[in-house]
């Protein structure tokens, strides 16, 4: 049902005031792309989404200014039904609340079916955090002999000392850089622009860098981007989520460890550190600081694991339970 096409969900549409539903859904693209600003990726996902919701109302001839709420929670549940997660189901949904206000936006509905639809509840998640030990363990783990020795510690050195998303990394450009004003120009979601500081042991590591990339062969057009791949080519995401899970490996780390784990180590240490929490948010350009606020959930959590690993009357409690242990 997935790989269903607009075209075949429109065989089964035709709205009855006479919309024409392909001009919709190309205007909501558009939309989505150039009023919303979202990334190619994530529009996709809105249209995929999009499909797969067309061919369900199609099947039973719903057009989809028809649509009720009680289709719309049937549809959830076959959601579920099918494998869906949790988070993958409110993915979908938040798709079609965005279509639905769309069409409220544009005039071709006067109410939106789904503003009383119930999201799935997602299940509380904290991210895994790293260690300064473990951070460090993995970049003992870099042969700094090799060609892309200095390039691997730059990298973990940005992720971890700046809070960067891996897009953002891959996409940092050399003219990004005020390394006078210690501050980088970060293009974030929705190609918005943030300063966000740099530490010198990064603006080190990137100088020490820049000394081997000049040995590199740099393709046309990549001659600005900060970090390439040994063809010189723009250093892709995935060349970079490798990087870090072989580190991690070889550094004896049992977490699950991927670039977003440096980001999440960095915001969380500050937050342990006392920073303010909207200076941790525009850092890691988040646009609601609800977003932000896990990383005080962490250290709440380890907060609670100190008092019951060190405060004298949990000492006390756990001492007894080991004299009842030995006795038994």
């Amino acid at each position: 049902m997935v790989g269903t096409t607009v075209a075949a969900a429109l065989f089964y549409l035709g709205w009855r005031r006479g919309v024409d539903t392909d001009s919709v859904v190309k205007r909501y693209r558009a939309y989505l792309k150039l009023e919303r600003s979202l990334s190619d990726n994530t529009v996709e996902a809105y249209m995929r989404d999009l499909r797969v919701w067309l061919r369900y109302i199609g099947d039973v001839h719903i057009e989809p200014d028809e649509a009720q709420l009680p289709m719309f929670q049937d549809f959830l549940i076959e959601l579920a039904e099918a494998g869906l997660g949790a988070r993958s189901q409110a993915r979908v949904m938040s798709g079609l609340k965005s279509f639905y206000k769309y069409l409220l936006y544009a005039d071709i509905m006067q109410d939106d079916p789904t503003e009383l639809l119930d999201m799935p509840k997602l299940p509380e998640h904290l991210p895994e955090v790293l260690s300064l030990d473990e951070i460090e363990g993995m970049e003992w783990q870099i042969d700094l002999s090799k060609q892309d020795g200095h390039r691997n510690l730059a990298i973990i050195e940005t992720l971890y000392g700046s809070g960067l998303r891996v897009s953002e990394l891959v996409g940092l450009k050399m003219s990004d850089i005020h390394a006078d004003e210690g501050f980088m120009v970060i293009t974030g979601k929705g190609n918005k622009q943030r300063l966000v500081p740099v530490s010198g042991e990064s603006l080190e590591q990137i100088r020490l860098w820049l000394i081997d990339r000049n040995a590199y062969p740099v393709k046309p057009g990549c001659q600005d981007f900060l970090f390439l791949n040994q063809r010189g080519g723009q250093l892709s995401r995935v060349a970079v989520f490798n990087i870090i899970k072989d580190l991690a490996a070889r550094a004896g780390i049992k977490k699950s460890v991927s670039p977003h784990t440096l980001r999440h180590s960095f915001a969380t240490h500050l937050i342990e550190g006392g920073a303010n929490l909207r200076a941790v948010q525009a850092m890691l350009g988040h646009a609601d600081i609800s977003t932000t606020e896990i990383y005080t959930h962490i250290d709440t959590t380890r907060l609670r694991e100190e008092i019951i690993n060190f405060h004298p009357r949990n000492l006390g409690s756990q001492s007894r339970r080991a004299e009842e242990e030995v006795e038994d």
